[in-house]
């Protein structure tokens, strides 16, 4: 079993930046984060393969988003600029099971480990 730990999450104005951090209990094969908001599907926003050789990002954060990701302490990162009140919404780090696959995961279902969330509100 891995646990994923979010944090930096909060509020923040239009325009400006914020940094989520994934700390995972051990090494893990693809990661990835998920946006969801009130009423809608969790929404796939950023992934990343076991090396960090390969990354996707959605077309609705392309130029603003980015996805990282540090082996040597288990971690990932969501680097989101110039954001929009529309980036409103509680953000996921999702995880695969250790595995050497270019392929990064999109749906839900291909995650095995989930964090429990962390907010990110952004002001107009």
């Amino acid at each position: 079993q891995v646990q994923l730990v979010e944090s930096g999450g909060g509020l923040v104005q239009a325009g400006g930046s914020l940094r989520l951090s994934c700390a995972a209990s051990r090494r893990t094969g693809a990661m990835g984060w998920f946006r969801q908001t009130p009423g809608k599907e969790r929404e796939f926003i950023a992934g990343i393969n076991w090396s960090g050789a390969n990354t996707y990002i959605a077309d609705s954060v392309e130029g603003r988003f980015t996805i990282s990701r540090d082996n040597a302490k288990n971690t990932a990162a969501l680097q989101m600029n110039t954001l929009k009140p529309e980036d409103t919404g509680v953000y996921y780090c999702a995880a695969e099971s250790m595995s050497f696959r270019l392929l990064i995961p999109r749906t839900l279902r291909e995650y095995d480990y989930w964090g429990q969330g962390t907010q990110v509100t952004v002001s107009s």
